[in-house]
């Protein structure tokens, strides 16, 4: 019997962030809902990541409707999200009942995948959402921020996948975040974790070296049973490579795909057109569709990279771009290799720009970075160079164990400071993930509301 290969599209959601921002409003991609429901997906990528922030900053959109409305219009696809672990969709860690409470309340509105990833793969990190969604009836996808360094190797990766499913993972996720990972690597690595753990493996990549599709077939033929990718008019670049290619690809070489193709040919059809809108506002620039294989060098991702030139552009020392480029992996083994995914991605670009504008390392440190060298994002894969440290902490000792240990609970205290402002506990979570986003977004909902009843009655 041939072998299955299942499809996760992205467009709704990582695609969607990787070219345009995030900024696909409900509305324009409503009609289609039951479209992708019938096309045969293992699942649809629709939360979590920048969703929620980009909701309430930019779209006006309450993040729980929306996925309330996916879910209305989606019954038989499951639904998936991306959780920052203990981090769960901000940039800091969160205390436990947050992101209990959290998990169980994206499962009742309708969420049935959790791709739960930490940025050190620090499985403390890991332990609090993976429980919560196991027992919250969902599955936990447990996953593995994939990235390359003189401590990161499979031995590594599958001691992790062996916590993991301890833990309750139900498949497990290698999430290549910045498209680095060639063929003869995915091949070696899904067969050293189909070795290790009887679990569906899932392999997430993204298209800006131009490897992902050689990438993907090497992995497929070592037995990866999920792969990630986007309709083709929002893929390549940054995003995930073409879901129709792939699909067209595998039938050939006798896989069993088992995805409807009329309607990811009216997928297409119709996302074109979303696509030239986005095109013709400028809000989807010809940078991100484009091949970079700096990351090969660098190990930065496409979304680094952006943020690095537009903090130069900012500074008017755009060509001081090659120094900071070069020096972002020495920053990176300073901080003892971390992945560079949200927030670390971040904190490293932000970090080597500093070093090289100020013409000396470290002598002016950001917050988060300090953060980072007490041990508030968790255990480094590799020790931080000690001499730093010290530079950046001083005299401070950092921190023994899990951080979030720490943490005093947030839940109550935010119920109580919002009274009637929250109608909800899903708006209570909002509230403490973005505080002064959520307020705004409830003030102006409770204005429009009165708004209405007042027109009402003058109206009768």
């Amino acid at each position: 019997m041939a072998q299955k290969v299942q499809f996760v599209e992205t467009v709704l959601r990582d695609a969607n962030q990787s070219l345009i921002a995030t900024r696909l409003p409900f509305e324009k991609f409503a009609p289609m809902l039951e479209t992708i429901d019938k096309a045969g997906y293992y699942a649809a990528e629709c939360w979590g990541g920048a969703t929620f922030d980009v909701c309430l900053r930019y779209l006006n959109e309450d993040p729980w409707e929306r996925l309330r409305k996916i879910r209305e219009k989606m019954p038989n696809t499951k639904l998936q999200m991306l959780l920052r672990g203990q981090n769960v969709l901000g940039y800091s860690h969160y205390p436990d009942d947050f992101v209990k409470l959290f998990v169980q309340k994206a499962v009742e509105n309708g969420m049935d995948i959790i791709r739960i990833f930490d940025a050190l793969n620090d499985v403390n990190n890991l332990k609090v959402a993976m429980e919560a969604t196991v027992k919250a009836g969902a599955i936990a996808s447990g996953t593995i921020s994939y990235t390359t360094s003189p401590v990161h190797n499979h031995a590594n990766y599958v001691k992790m996948v062996k916590e993991l499913k301890e833990m309750g993972a139900s498949t497990i996720c290698i999430k290549d975040m910045a498209g680095i990972m060639g063929p003869q690597e995915a091949y070696d690595m899904v067969s050293a974790i189909k070795d290790a753990v009887d679990l569906p493996i899932d392999l997430h990549t993204h298209s800006t070296t131009g490897l992902a599709f050689m990438t993907y077939l090497k992995a497929v033929e070592a037995g990866v049973d999920i792969i990630d990718t986007a309709i083709s008019p929002f893929s390549g670049g940054t995003s995930q490579p073409a879901t129709e290619t792939l699909a067209y690809a595998l039938r050939q070489l006798g896989y069993q795909v088992d995805l409807n193709d009329d309607c990811l040919v009216a997928m297409a059809d119709y996302f074109k057109g979303v696509r030239d809108e986005f095109v013709a506002d400028g809000t989807m620039m010809p940078k991100s569709m484009a091949t970079d294989t700096q990351c090969l060098t660098y190990q930065v991702p496409g979304g680094m990279l952006s943020n690095l030139l537009s903090q130069l552009k900012q500074m008017n020392a755009l060509d001081r771009f090659d120094e900071a480029l070069a020096e972002t992996p020495k920053v990176r083994k300073d901080m003892g290799y971390p992945p560079l995914v949200t927030p670390t991605s971040q904190m490293v670009g932000v970090q080597a720009v500093r070093n090289v504008l100020d013409g000396q390392r470290y002598k002016t440190v950001s917050k988060e970075i300090k953060a980072y060298c007490r041990g508030e994002y968790g255990r480094t894969p590799a020790p931080i160079d000690p001499e730093i440290q010290k530079q950046i902490l001083g005299d401070e000792k950092p921190i023994e164990g899990r951080y979030a240990d720490t943490l005093q609970p947030v839940v109550e205290d935010a119920r109580k400071k919002l009274g009637e402002l929250a109608k909800s506990d899903e708006d209570v979570l909002s509230y403490i993930a973005f505080p002064n986003l959520a307020e705004k977004y409830f003030e102006a909902r409770k204005a429009k509301e009165e708004n209405v009843v007042t027109y009402s009655i003058v109206e009768a």
